[in-house]
């Protein structure tokens, strides 16, 4: 049976680890053909990510801005101060991921040694480093935008628990100790979201006006990580049992794929559509919270990335620990800027431009990864 791009993609990781270094390719014809064969067996949608997400933030918020009704016909409904279509894209850029973790793995995995040090050094990252990095960025950045520096701030306090899951599994991290540290970033993010935002709003920054609950803050976990996790858990539970493992993985896992890539492009293209006004009539200020998010997602990554390379993590551990790190839960952001300051917020706004720069920053990531990967195994 012919397998399925991800399988290629996945059997070419192991050939690296192997040691068969595609770098070698310029020197060896054979190698080179290999290569190029691999790539184009790639789906349309996996071989040009990276065009299509450009193209539909520009069509998005061209569409937004010039088509009457937009931002009020996505807003129609919503859950936890988000838009339901951003809701339901969400869940189905989630949901195919979901279905791929070996659940009845976990136990074992967290037995392994070594474990405990990646969980570590996972919440140091997350909870102590990021949140002050953000802070110390948005200060030194826009010491004369108080309103934009909070919503800067919120993003980098909101530990990520959805996207994550899409760059890891783009960079073919360990998608088992991802589930965990997701699971874990959510524990915790009911737990210290709000007495952190409080630390760094209100007692560092000396702000006004920020009220958010523990329950905004659990909801927002349960909606956006719970239902699609749920349902994944089921899936997986309720189809291996009935059809077997082999049926699930060749057939199941290959049909629902492409929804995880397709439910990201979505998503880009309703939330862009909702803010496109926002973002062109204050295009001055955009770029200027660009300039801490540009400089928090890098420090962070990179940094990441040469403490695991220190610690001499493997290369799919490593992924997941730097794309843990940097990426951030927009949608929790979001939804506390709103309900915090207002839907037309400054602060709300400052949140919305998080995702227009990590989306295609992180994507480059994927590629600066991918790129070393095949330059040896020891990256």
């Amino acid at each position: 049976m012919e397998n399925s791009s991800a399988e290629r993609k996945q059997q070419l990781a192991l050939d690296i680890a192997d040691g068969n270094d595609p770098s070698d390719a310029a020197k060896n014809p054979d190698g080179r053909t290999k290569l190029q064969g691999l790539f184009k067996q790639l789906s349309l949608l996996d071989r040009y990510l990276y065009v299509w997400i450009f193209i539909v933030m520009a069509v998005s918020i061209i569409f937004g801005y010039y088509v009457k009704g937009v931002k009020k016909a996505f807003q129609v409904a919503e859950i936890t101060s988000v838009s339901l279509p951003i809701a339901i894209g969400l869940w189905v850029m989630m949901y195919p991921v979901l279905c791929k973790v070996q659940y009845e793995m976990l136990g074992g995995v967290l037995r392994q040694a070594g474990s405990l040090k990646t969980i570590s050094l996972s919440v140091v990252l997350n909870w102590i480093v990021g949140p002050a990095l953000m802070t110390g960025l948005a200060w030194a950045t826009l010491p004369d935008l108080p309103d934009f520096r909070t919503g800067v701030i919120l993003v980098g306090i909101a530990r990520c628990i959805a996207m994550v899951l899409i760059w890891n599994d783009l960079a073919k991290g360990d998608a088992d100790y991802c589930a965990i540290l997701v699971a874990i970033n959510s524990i915790l993010q009911i737990i210290l979201f709000t007495p952190v935002a409080l630390l760094y709003l209100k007692v560092v920054s000396r702000g006004k006006g920020f009220h958010v609950s523990s329950w905004t803050v659990a909801k927002s976990v349960l909606l956006f990580l719970g239902v699609p996790l749920v349902a994944g858990v089921l899936t997986r539970l309720i189809l291996m049992n009935a059809f077997g493992r082999k049926w699930y993985e060749s057939k199941f896992l290959r049909f629902i794929g492409p929804w995880a890539l397709i439910g990201l492009l979505y998503t880009i293209f309703v939330m862009f559509s909702i803010q496109a006004h926002q973002i062109v009539d204050n295009i001055g200020h955009v770029v200027r919270v660009a300039v801490p998010l540009l400089l928090y997602f890098g420090i962070l990554f990179f940094g990441s990335l040469g403490i695991c390379r220190w610690l001499k993590v493997p290369y799919p551990l490593m992924v997941t620990q730097c794309f843990t790190a940097a990426s951030n839960n927009f949608e929790l952001a979001i939804a506390v800027a709103v309900g915090s300051f207002g839907i037309d917020s400054t602060q709300a706004l400052a949140a919305t431009i998080g995702p227009l720069i990590e989306v295609p920053v992180l994507l480059l990531f994927v590629y600066i990864v991918g790129f070393f990967q095949r330059k040896g195994p020891s990256v």
